[in-house]
């Protein structure tokens, strides 16, 4: 069961989940924050098996690195866009720390083949989305300005003014959002 399928009681027939119409916290309508969720909660039963003498270190660091990658999305998502963008990037950097400790565990066998092929499966996608979210943002800011929490509007020279903040980019996603839950 991933993070986003948690169980609900039965309803009543003719009753269907009731329709999400956003968010408070604008992160939780990224799917990065969503698979990084996931990537604790596989991440933490694939530790558990870890012999208890190994437990004290490396399986508490390795989570300590999956759990700040959701943490710095979330943290980021609250700042303005280049902000959000060093945040993502830390993100980044936690999923690189993730890779380094997935490798000493596979060599300490401590993890099978199957458990190493699915961590770095997992973090190369989480790595694609981050670095598409992250150029994005880039792509928004146009001069290096821009705040994600208010909107930013730019004066393009020819007395027109645009608005990026909820501007819509190919490819699914929008400056507003980044990633948007998929459908």
């Amino acid at each position: 069961m991933t993070y986003n399928q948690t169980e609900q009681p039965e309803r009543a027939e003719g009753q269907g989940k009731p329709e999400r119409t956003g968010t408070f916290f604008r992160f939780e309508d990224l799917r990065i924050y969503h698979k990084s969720l996931d990537y604790v909660t596989w991440l933490q039963d694939v530790t558990m098996l870890f012999p208890e003498s190994d437990k004290s270190q490396l399986a508490i660091r390795f989570n300590d690195a999956a759990r700040n990658i959701a943490l710095y999305i979330a943290e980021g998502s609250a700042r303005n866009k280049t902000q959000f963008i060093y945040y993502l990037r830390m993100a980044k950097s936690s999923i690189r720390q993730c890779m380094v400790y997935t490798t000493l565990s596979y060599g300490l066998n401590l993890i099978s083949d199957a458990y190493e092929n699915e961590s770095r499966t997992q973090l190369m996608e989480m790595t694609k989305m981050l670095g598409a979210l992250i150029s994005s943002l880039q792509r928004s800011l146009g001069n290096g300005h821009g705040n994600y929490n208010n909107g930013y509007h730019h004066n393009n020279g020819n007395g027109n003014r645009r608005s990026y903040d909820a501007e819509p980019i190919p490819g699914g996603m929008n400056i507003q959002g980044g990633y948007l839950p998929e459908d």
